[in-house]
Formats: structure tokens, sequence, C-alpha cells
């Protein structure tokens, strides 16, 4: 009899907790609809964080109160007088208004919704005669135009409100809130044997989700990239902040972007344009190509080569930028000054079979995997090309197309010993139940050997250290390549001579790295290289990092 006491003393004890804690939002919800109008829609979801650096809590997406303004024209008896009232608070169109109320056969009629809380208080304390305040909810986005390719936002799907694009669309099942059935008898399903009865209306599938994403890191991409678009004038720019051990993605930010609280009038600028457009990356993917000869054995540091500033590779001439000539020069030069020619003599060290079965360890043959929708495929066809010139462009990133994701998560190969990563965007998901998930990313396979990832770091170090002084700090080692890519006019398939991407990507602190930063501008106008465009940008987002993390130094 004790043990039953307590049985039961413990299934009340448990129920309460769920209705007066986990499941108290709910109820409140329900009690407000028996006195409130309100739009049930799409504002019973579950939110969207991230968390600072020093540990606090900010909203991406969740739901917010608002307010509905309407009219009952039976019951005005001054219609003229109600307007200007309103309008003092309200943003009213006179010749709408007086044409709602115009209509005494109607008895409900709206003339404003999103109003705020303070604003409906005032309306209130008006107590206008026919005038009827009605309770909202609206999903609230506070970035606003910030991450809003990563963020999505909700909309209608056919007849159904769903997310749609980005992290709302990704993790539907878990953000989503669905019509239930209140209990109406406890008694009857204590004893009924329904298994985890307790549990009915509150699915283990459904919470919150948690990011990975350090809003002031995002704020800081987002700006500089701004800056730099808008000086040179590009058509498209984009940037990645990850962190290469783990995967996690603290910052993603592309333009053209949109406010995923307003109505969305082009839908062109809803592609996630770093997830779903792969473009040719340029010189970016010279690091890969010389890891892969170093990986291989077919070069090392003292190798050197004759570089005649051209090749004619079947009967097409490939050049260094400049056309020049550097004679007989160490591998290290191909790095320090970009040389394609430099490139041609890795891809015919390592052959075709190597080149390409590196290029695919990297991950260029599939998909990242990434925790966001209609993530594109690489295009990478001319790694299985017989000619030999596809492959030595190849080499220089030119004739395959990539991803942004795909290219950071190969580069950070180079960063972080030499493991593939999973890149990410949610790192755990707080359920309804109280109950929480741990989303850990495991290092993937080992793609070069971790002796070779420290020589291509040092490598890079180098490259920043005698060629790019801006960059160069006396504590901290960065390691950067720079990147300059020819665009294809999609009509003729021949690359324009006067557009291209410009891209960035470097890694510090070199030696123990918390950061790698991607960045590419699409046709900037008035700059030949991106080390003259993103040098700039890639500076101030390095060094504000290390003092916003407190990082120590490793030099």
């Amino acid at each position: 009899m004790g043990l039953a006491v307590v049985l039961v003393a413990g299934l009340f004890a448990t129920r309460l907790f769920f209705l007066q804690v986990v499941r108290a939002e709910h109820y409140r919800e329900e009690a407000d609809r028996q006195y409130l109008k309100t739009n049930r829609d799409i504002f019973e979801r579950g939110d969207i964080l991230a968390i600072k650096h020093d540990g606090t809590t900010f909203s991406l997406a969740g739901v917010k109160t608002a307010y509905v303004v309407a009219v009952n024209p039976k019951l005005l008896q001054d219609p003229i007088d109600t307007y200007e009232r309103l309008k003092l608070l309200l943003e009213l169109d006179r010749d709408q208004f007086m044409l709602k109320v115009a209509k005494p056969e109607i008895v409900y009629t709206e003339i404003a919704t999103k109003v705020d809380q303070a604003v409906a208080e005032e309306i209130k304390a008006l107590r206008l005669e026919g005038v009827i305040l009605s309770k909202q909810k609206l999903r609230s986005y506070p970035f606003g135009h910030t991450a809003s390719h990563t963020i999505g936002f909700v909309g209608y799907r056919g007849d159904e409100v769903a997310g749609r694009y980005g992290l709302e669309s990704y993790y539907e099942s878990v953000l989503s809130r669905r019509e239930e059935v209140t209990f109406a008898n406890f008694f009857v399903e204590i004893f009924s044997g329904l298994k985890n009865s307790l549990l009915v209306d509150a699915p283990s599938g459904r919470g919150d989700i948690v990011t990975t994403i350090e809003p002031i890191t995002q704020k800081l991409l987002e700006k500089e990239l701004l800056a730099a678009r808008e000086l040179w004038d590009a058509e498209a720019a984009g940037g990645i902040i990850i962190d290469p051990r783990n995967g996690e993605i603290l910052a993603l930010e592309a333009w053209p972007n949109f406010n995923p609280g307003e109505r969305q009038a082009d839908a062109a600028v809803l592609t996630h344009p770093l997830i779903e457009k792969t473009y040719e990356m340029g010189s970016i993917v010279k690091p890969l190509t010389m890891a892969a000869a170093l990986d291989a054995g077919v070069v090392n540091q003292r190798t050197t080569y004759n570089d005649r500033g051209c090749v004619v590779l079947s009967t097409k001439k490939i050049c260094n930028y400049d056309s020049k000539a550097r004679g007989t020069v160490v591998i290290q030069e191909i790095l320090n000054q970009s040389l394609n020619v430099g490139i041609v003599f890795l891809t015919q060290k390592l052959g075709a079979d190597k080149l390409r079965d590196y290029f695919l360890a990297f991950g260029f043959g599939e998909r990242t995997g990434i925790d966001l929708p209609n993530e594109a495929k690489n295009l990478t066809n001319n790694l299985d090309s017989h000619y030999e010139v596809d492959l030595a462009t190849a080499g220089f990133g030119q004739g395959i197309t990539l991803t942004p994701i795909s290219i950071t998560r190969a580069l950070s190969v180079l960063a972080n010993g030499g493991h593939l990563i999973q890149p990410h965007l949610v790192k755990k998901i707080n359920y309804e139940n109280t109950l929480s998930q741990t989303i850990e990313s495991k290092p993937g396979p080992q793609v070069i050997k971790p002796a070779t990832a420290e020589e291509i770091t040092r490598m890079l170090v180098r490259v920043v250290d005698e060629k790019i002084p801006k960059v160069k700090m006396d504590h901290y080692a960065i390691a950067a390549k720079t990147g300059t890519a020819q665009m294809i006019d999609p009509i003729t398939k021949s690359y324009y001579d006067d557009r291209f991407i410009h891209s960035w990507f470097g890694y510090f602190p070199a030696y123990e790295p918390r950061f790698l930063v991607f960045m590419y501008l699409v046709n900037p106008r008035g700059v030949q290289y991106a080390s003259q465009s993103l040098t700039e940008p890639f500076v101030n987002i390095s060094r504000s990092l290390l003092n916003y993390y407190q990082v120590p130094p490793d030099r």
C-alpha cells in the first residue's frame, strides 16, 4: 500500500511538472484563446538560438507577441474622430479607413497588424468605442538581414505553414508545433495501461535548436564583407568563419540577402550562395595541390623546377599571371608568387590518378552534408579527363567549380593536422520534455599526414610573412593564400577578360588554429587582384577575433 501511494504521488508530481513547467507556455496560450482572437498558424514554434562567447544566449528566431487593431463599424459613433485619434499612433490611410468603416453590415474589419504592445496599450487607454484589440503571435528575426540565408524564414508551403529555406526548413521537425489534444481525464490515462501517457503531449522530437553561430563574430563578418562589396562595387560577396578542428561554423554570410521578417518579393535572392552555388575558386586551390604533391612524396621543400613563364599542354598555352619566366626556383615560390607554371609542374609529378584521388579525398566528389537544405554538388568532371591540360588547370582552381562550403571544408584539412571535418551549424537541441541532445562532430578520415599539414602550414605562413606584410603579426603566425579566377561567359562558354572572382582564405594562429576565414567577391570593379580587395577585411577580422576570444600567441 505504501509503495502504491508513493507511485501515485510520483505520477501526480511528474504530471504537474509537465503541466506547470514544461508545457506552461502552451497552456498560457490556451487561456489567452478564451478571450483573445489569436493567430496560431505558425507561431507555436521552437526558437533558433545562438550563444555569445561570454555565455549569453541570443535569439536568431523566436516568437513575439503583437496585436491586431480592428473596428466594428456598427459601434463607431464618430468615424472621423476615431480616425484622427488612431492616426497619431498608427500609420493609417484616411481613404482606406473610411472605406472600411462605411460598411455597417460588417462587424469586424482589421485596420492594422503587427502592432507593438506599447502602442496597443496606448490605444487601449483611449477607450474608443468600436475599436477591438486582438493578440497575435509573430515569428521574430532580431538579426534582420544578417545571416538570413542561414536562418531562413517561415511561410506557406501549399496550405500549411512551415520553415522555408535555411535552418527553419532543415530542422522543421524539431521547430514545428502541431495541434494537440489536451488530457480530458488524467485518471483514465493513469489506469488505462498506455505507455508513456505522461509524455503524450510533449513528444521528444520537438524543441529549440542552439546553433554554433557566435553573434558578435557573425556581425563582424557581415560588416567587413559589406564594406568590401561597397568599396569595389562587387556583384555578390560571401564568407565563412569556421573552427577547422571540429567543423563548427561561427559565421556564415552572403550578399545579396533579405529580411526574413518581411514579405519576400524576389525568389532569386533566397538561394544560399555558400551552399547552393558553385564557383571556380582559382589560386586558393594551389595549396591543396601542393599538399597532395608533398604528401605523395613526389616533391619536398628543396625541390626546384625551371619556370619558363608559359607552357603548352594539348595545344593550350598556360602562363603565369604576368607571363614572366622565373628560371630555376624552389617550390615555395609557387605559393609565394602564385605561379601557374609551377602548378603544372606539380600536377605532372603527381600524375592524373594521384591528383584525382587527393582531390576526391579532400571532399570535392561529394556534398559536405552540412545541416542546411539544397546543398549543391561540385562540378569536377575535369578530374576524370584524359587531357593533361584539364588536370593542370584543376590544380590551380580553374575548370572545376566548388561550393564555398566545400572549399572551406577542404582547406580546413591543411589547418587541423590533415583530417576531413563535418561542417555543421547546430550543436545542441533542447527538447520540450526537458531533455537535450548535444551534437558532436567526430574527426573524419585522415586525408594527408600530420607532417604534411604542418609543412604546408609553414609554407603558407611564409607566404604571409614574405609577400603580404599587411597581414603579418609579430606574435601570431598567420597562414593565408589569395585567389583570382576568371569568370566564364555563360553564352560563349569562354573566359571573360575583365570579370573575376576574388577569393581569400587564412587560418590562425597557424600552428594551433582556432579560426579559418574564407571570403569571396564576385566581379569586383576597379581592382585587379584579391590581394588588393580582400586584404583589409581579412586583417580586420583576424585581429578582431584574436582580441575578442583572447587567443594566446603562438610565436
